[in-house]
Formats: C-alpha cells, structure tokens, sequence
C-alpha cells in the first residue's frame, strides 16, 4: 500500500505533461491517439460519404435506360466514389490504425514526430473537403479516378472539375508522405529496449513496408498531378500529342502510384489479420520469419506490375509479357500469408468471438478476388475482361475483402482498448451478415455482366441488353451492404454511450498494447517496457510470458519511469538491436501544425482559382511557419547525460548523431527522388516515343550555354555546406559563415538556372521537349531555393547557440540536402545538355 500514492502522483505528473488541452486547445493537439482517432473518424465520415455516392450510381443501375442521373451528374458521383474510397478512406484509415496503434504495440510512449502527425491530418482534412466542395458545387471532376488524358485536359474538360480533383488529391497526397515518414522512423528508431527488428509485431514489419512503398510509390502519383496542372494552367504540353507530349506518359505515372497503391492498402490490413489472429487461434503465429519475407517481397514485385493496367493501350508485347508475369508472381508472397494463416488456425485452438467472424469472411472474400486477379493477370483473357464489369468485380472482392473486413475485424478488436466498453455481439453478428450477404449479392453478378460484355464506366444500357435483372441483383445486394454498414455505425455510436464495461484484455491477447490501461493514457506506459529478457518466441506477444508486464510497468519498473524532469521523453534505440540509444525529448501541444496547413490551404486555393498573385505570398508564408516550426526544436546548452532507469544513463536525441530528424531526412530525399526519378522517366519515355528529339522547331543557335558556371556554382554551394559542417565542430561562427556563403551561391545558382529556362531553352507552351526541360530546371531551382531557406535559418541557429561540437544535427542536415541538390542538378544538366546538342 505505500507504492500506491507514489504510483498515482506519477500517473498524474505524466498525465499533466502528456495531456492534450482542453476545449477549443484540443486542436494544437500532437499526441499520437488523438490523431490517430481523428484519421479514424475522419475516414469513417468519408466512407459514409462514399458509399452513399455508390448507392447513387447502383440505384440508376438498377434498370436499363435509367433517368434517376443525367450522364454529367453520373460521371461527378462516379468519379467521387472512387476518389474519396482511394483517397480519402481507404490509405487515411490504414494510417490512422497504424498512427494509434503503433507505439502501443512497440511499447514506446509516441511517434517521432508528433507535430508532423497532426499537420497530415489536417492537410489530408483539407485536401478531402476540397474534393466534397467541388462536389457539393456541382464541380466536381468527371473524368474518372484515374483522371486519364487527354479526356482531363483543358480541351474536353474545361472548368475546374478536373482541378478540384488534381489540387484536392494532391494536398491529400502530402499527408500520407508525412505518414510515411513519420511510422517508418517511429518503427525504426522508437521501440521497447530489447526488441530488435526480428522481434517485432508482425504488424509492425507490415507498416514498415507499407511506409517505405508510400514514400516511393506516391510522388509518381503528385508527379503527374503536377505536370497535368501545369499544362491545363500554363498550356505546357506533357500530355498533347499535337505538341510531341503523349496520353499514355500520364497513365504510367498514375498506375506507377495506382497498383502499388493496391498493396499499400492490403498490407496494413494483412498486418492487423497478423495481430488479432494469434488471439483467437490461442497461439503465436506460425512462420514468422516466412510472413516477414513475403512483407517485403511483395512491397519489391508490386513496383513491377503497374502496366498490366495497360495492355490495351498500346504497350509493346514485351512489356506486357514482362507485367502479365510479375502479376502471377505477386501471389506467390500472398499465399505464403495465407498458409500462415491457416497454419496458425489448425494448430491452434481457436474461438470463435465476433472480430474473429470477420476475420473469417475476409478471409473467404479475398481468396476469391485473388483468384479472378491471377485470371486477369492472363494476358489472353485481360483483352477480352479489360474495362468491363468483371474488372470492377474483381477490384472490390480484392479491397473489400482485403480491407473493409479486417478494418471492420480491427474496429470490433480495439473497441474495448479505445473507450474501456464491449460492443455489441447481437448488432456486431447482424452487421457481418448484412454486409456479406450484400457484397457477395453485389459483385458477384458483375462478373457475369462483364463477361457478358457491359462496360464499366457508363451510366445507362440497353433495357434489352440482358444485363438488367443482374443488375437489379447488384443494386439490391449494394442496400444490404448499406444497411449492415448502417448497423455497425450504429453499433459503434451504442458502444460509446452504453456499452457494458470490458475487463481489460477481453480477447486474451499477447499483444504489448493490452499492457496499458483501458481506455490508454496520454502518455501510454508508465515506464518503457525492457524486453532484453524476453525468449525470442515470445517477443511478439510478450503478456503471454509475463502476464503480470502491466502491472510491472505501472510501478515504474523499466525505463523512463520519472516525470519529475517534466517534458515528454521517450527512448531510442539501435535500429537492428534494440539496444537502448538515446532519449527523445519530445515537443508539447502545439497550434503550428494547424496554422502550418491552412498556410498551404491558402496556397493550393490560389492556385485551383488562379489567384496566382496570391501563390508566392502562400508559399512564403508556409515557409516561415515551418521555419519557425523548426526554431523551436534542439538545445542552446550542452547536453549532459539523463538518468533513464535501471542504472542506465543516455544524452538526449539532440546530441545523437542518428537522431529521428536525421533518418527523417534522409527519407525525405528518398520521396524526393522517387520524384525526381519520375521526372527523369517521363523525360526518358518522351523521348523514345518521339519522333524527333529535340524537334528542329526547338534548335537555336545563339542560345547561351552556362552549363559550367550552374555547374560550379551549385557545387560550390554544396561545397560550402560540406565545409560549414566541418567547421561546425570547430566554431559556430565558422559554422555560420560558411552556411551564409552556401545561401549566396544558391542564390547564384538559381539565377544560373532561370537564365538556362528563360534563353537556352525555347518556349515551354511550343514542345513537350521544351516543357519536360524546362520542368527539370524548375525542380533544380525550387530545391537550391528550399537550400538557401534551409541554409540561412541553420545560420541564425548558429548565432542562437543551438549549434555545437556536441549539438550538430543543425549543420548536417543542409550538408545533406546540398549534396542531393548538387546530384540532381548535374544529372538534369548533363541529360539535357547531353541528349539535346542545341544546348552546348
């Protein structure tokens, strides 16, 4: 009894640093379960939307020569069904699990970034009611999802719609790249000590490479949206045949985003089948080491398949031999999950409780869509399937199944670890039915209509087509859905308000995230768990090994234990060993990250209603709120070692050399590239498919050729950086000199680059060769612009004294930023002027 009151002061101290602040201060909240809840609830809200777009559309379905929609108004919902499902849902509500789940399962107290965290969600909020607003104004994009050219320029669609979706989409994007940092540092640096990276929660390893396929699959995706905006805009013709552009560089860029994309949404939902179901098989998965191969494997394959998507437009058949293979690979890594799977079931003793019900129709539901994807992957039968309802068949059985029912097995599963209630059985057994029932009565005849030859994307068929009493099937099958959808929502709305209490860890789980109280804290454990000890078999479900690790750690046994230094700490350790690193002092609430987003909601509404007087202003305002982000992180005096618990002492993050904002940058330059990469490829492609390259139009004679002063001065400006970085060690005002000399030449070196873009090149409106070069420079001269910024604020830290031989994150991460600028800029120079002998 004399432990108790020295256990509830520290509850409280940590609840009063962790805490979010009440009322309106709710929203400069930063910790890790609030916006992993508000991803959550803001996806639902979307989904709901959604699916009533999808009634809309199976309503006019419902019968041959339906007036319920007008074509126009049908090709809006369609479109928006599919974007706010693959955008606003599907990704969001994967990252939202995750967000919440992650560092209870890893034992660690928060992400490692946690403004970060709140500023994706609030990008991914305004990007999502962008895309409501057009749709609300009767402007909303028409063209598809996939927004294929050259039906989404300017030419056959005029307006705005097609902006709604290319501004609305990309905003969006932004958020989950930040996610994607943000899950794989956490994953990597951010975990209980002792458990190393083959001891992980397979869940864990699922999100690891789902964030590494985020951070390399999405940009080709904003790529595209970019140059589609500016030629819609500006008339630069990436895309206009009559120019030297071609439609099908646009379908590479999206489908290079969109079948990964497919994958980024199966894995999440694959990991938490691997979390919850060693609850209810009443034993650890089996081939751990085997799930985890097959994880990264399929990451790896699913990059080499997005053409499958096109072998009716005009690929060589080589390529399409090469995707029609790598689509029948990919299932190779999927069934060793799924043997896993069942191999967990039949050795185990399982129980059948209503997540596990769920569980066992997704399990049913994707193995069919499976199926039907290997067929599809057959390129005989894909000419004769493509762009009809077999496809769309296909598509949801693949991420209803492989989606929405573990989604809706993980809501059933975390709902007493969330709200500390139960939910309802009786609604919970109802709802799967329902919903079951409904999808099976829905897609299933879609199959036959496609193999009967209805197309897909059309609004209205012949009545004596013979498609129709298939389609009435569908069309009642999409109301059952609807209605055992309306009974989880309401299900979920029961629970909150009178469910009956949950003991804690009603499923029995071995899960670390059933260590804490229910509903979690703020701060999740009292001390970090030390997992040293732990056999190797048991790390992944560490409470069926110590089943008292709660309660341990609610004394203070482990590390990190003391809030009397009052600021949010959390450890780090070594990425392959867990050994314990360093401490992370975390930052509090935080009103940055909001005003951060509505800086670049400013932004990208200039641009979707051609204010672009307002563009700049915009733009610099978001760089000043990250740069006064960025100020208030780091130390002005040296750090001295802290006491972590069980006799060990560690420096704070801000004197480790791989701090989290170090492994954040350099993932950040991986997105980058993958950006630049893509560039580089559409340049690569327009090049082979043109004709003439450059086309004699484009030859000028007298052109000045700075290639080598840009090359210099560039070189000299990464230079300069490399240089402040050595002397960084040495002396801060060296430090600050040298960071001062590397702005100036950037400076130099954009004024290099626009005199290559403004007199070396001809006009970008006139050639696709002229706007893919001159799209390239752009990319030099907006990143040595972002150096410049970089590098005079690492000169006023300087002289602030938060740099030091010790603290010197400040000078290394410009160093590294310069390097990359001065690799992609000799590689865009060297390519154009290489390829392009006019330039020289």
């Amino acid at each position: 009894m004399t432990g108790a009151p020295s256990a509830i002061a520290r509850h409280r101290a940590f609840e009063e640093i962790w805490r979010s602040p009440p009322g309106w201060g709710r929203l400069a909240a930063v910790n890790h379960t609030t916006i992993g809840l508000r991803f959550i609830l803001t996806a639902l809200a979307f989904f709901l939307v959604g699916g009533v777009l999808a009634m809309m559309m199976r309503a006019q379905l419902a019968a041959g020569g339906s007036g319920f929609l007008d074509s126009e108004t049908y090709n809006q919902i369609f479109t928006m069904h599919g974007t706010v499902m693959m955008f606003l849902f599907a990704i969001p509500m994967l990252e939202g699990f995750a967000i919440y789940l992650l560092p209870k399962m890893l034992g660690t107290r928060d992400l490692a970034y946690p403004r970060l965290g709140a500023f994706a969600y609030w990008c991914y909020l305004f990007g999502g009611l962008i895309l409501l607003g057009g749709l609300a104004a009767g402007v909303a994009p028409r063209s598809g999802w996939f927004m294929y050219t050259p039906l989404s320029g300017s030419t056959y669609s005029p307006g705005i719609n097609a902006d709604v979706w290319l501004i609305g989409v990309t905003f969006s994007e932004i958020s989950a790249l930040c996610g994607g940092v943000e899950l794989a540092v956490s994953i990597l640096r951010l975990r209980a000590a002792g458990m190393r990276l083959s001891r992980m929660p397979l869940f864990a390893w699922y999100m690891l490479v789902t964030s590494a396929m985020i951070l390399v699959g999405f940009p080709p995706l904003i790529l595209g949206s970019i140059l589609l905006e500016v030629e819609r805009a500006f008339g630069w013709p990436f895309f206009d045949v009559a120019r030297g552009g071609d439609p099908l560089l646009w379908q590479h860029l999206f489908w290079m985003f969109g079948h990964p994309e497919v994958y980024i949404i199966f894995l999440p939902a694959a990991g938490l089948v691997s979390a919850m179901l060693p609850a209810f098989a009443r034993r650890p998965v089996v081939g751990y080491p085997w799930i985890v191969a097959s994880v990264v494997g399929m990451g790896i394959v699913s990059f080499a398949l997005w053409g499958h998507h096109m072998s009716t437009a005009g690929i060589s058949g080589h390529a399409a031999m090469f995707f029609s293979v790598a689509s029948m690979l990919v299932a190779v890594p999927t069934a060793v999950q799924f043997f896993s799977w069942l191999a967990t079931l039949y050795a185990g003793r399982p129980v059948l409780r209503l997540p596990m019900l769920y569980l066992a129709g997704f399990l049913a539901i994707f193995v069919l869509g499976g199926m039907t994807g290997v067929m599809l992957a057959l390129l005989p039968f894909n000419w004769q399937a493509h762009d009809t309802h077999f496809v769309v068949a296909h598509l949801h059985y693949v991420l209803i199944g492989g989606m929405v029912f573990p989604l809706l097995a993980a809501a059933y599963y975390w709902m007493p670890h969330v709200s500390g209630r139960m939910p309802s059985a009786l609604l919970g057994r109802w709802a799967f039915w329902l919903i079951f029932a409904g999808f099976n009565l829905t897609f299933l005849p879609m199959h036959l209509t496609g193999m009967l030859g209805m197309p897909r994307r059309v609004h209205a068929y012949p009545a004596d087509s013979g498609w129709e009493w298939l389609n009435l099937a569908s069309s009642v099958g999409g109301f059952l859905q609807a209605a055992g959808f309306g009974l989880f929502v309401l299900d979920v709305f029961l629970h909150v308000r009178t469910g009956r209490r949950s003991r804690h860890n009603p499923w029995e789980s071995g899960g670390l995230e059933w260590a804490m109280p229910t509903p979690p804290t703020s701060y999740n454990f009292a001390a970090i768990p030390d997992l040293a000890a732990m056999p190797p078999s048991g790390a992944a479900d560490p409470l069926w090994h110590q089943r008292d690790l709660g309660a341990r750690l609610a004394s203070g046994q482990g590390y990190l234990a003391d809030p009397g230094r009052g600021q949010r700490e959390t450890l780090a350790v070594e990425v392959r060993t867990g050994r314990p690193a360093h401490v992370v002092i975390l930052p509090g609430s935080s009103w940055l990250p909001l005003a951060s987003a509505c800086a670049l909601l400013v932004f990208f509404l200039a641009l979707l209603f051609k204010a672009y007087a307002a563009v700049p202003l915009a733009a610099a305002l978001s760089a000043a709120l990250l740069a006064c982000w960025a100020w208030r992180t780091g130390m002005r005096t040296e750090p001295l070692p802290m006491d972590a618990g069980n006799g060990l002492r560690l420096l704070p993050h801000a004197a480790a050399r791989h701090a989290p904002g170090w492994t954040g940058t350099q993932l950040m330059l991986v997105a980058d590239g993958a950006l630049f990469g893509s560039l580089l490829f559409g340049y690569g492609y327009l090049w082979v498919v043109s004709p003439l390259w450059p086309p004699p139009a484009c030859v000028t004679s007298d052109a000045p050729a700075p290639l080598s002063s840009v090359a210099a001065l560039v070189a000299a400006t990464a230079s300069a950086a490399m240089a402040r970085t050595r002397r960084a060690l040495q002396s801060p005002k060296a430090c600050c000199a040298w960071q001062a000399g590397a702005a100036l030449a950037g400076l130099a070196a954009i004024w290099a680059l626009c005199r290559i873009a403004l007199y070396a090149l001809p006009s970008p409106t006139s050639h696709a060769y002229a706007a893919i070069s001159a799209a390239m420079i752009c990319y030099v001269a907006v990143h040595a612009a972002a150096g410049v910024v970089i590098s005079s604020h690492a000169a006023l830290r300087c002289l602030a004294g938060y740099v030091s031989p010790a603290r010197c994150l400040d000078v290394r991460v410009p160093a590294l930023w310069w390097a990359y600028v001065l690799g992609t800029g000799l590689l865009a120079l060297g390519l154009l002027y290489g390829t392009a002998h006019t330039l020289a």
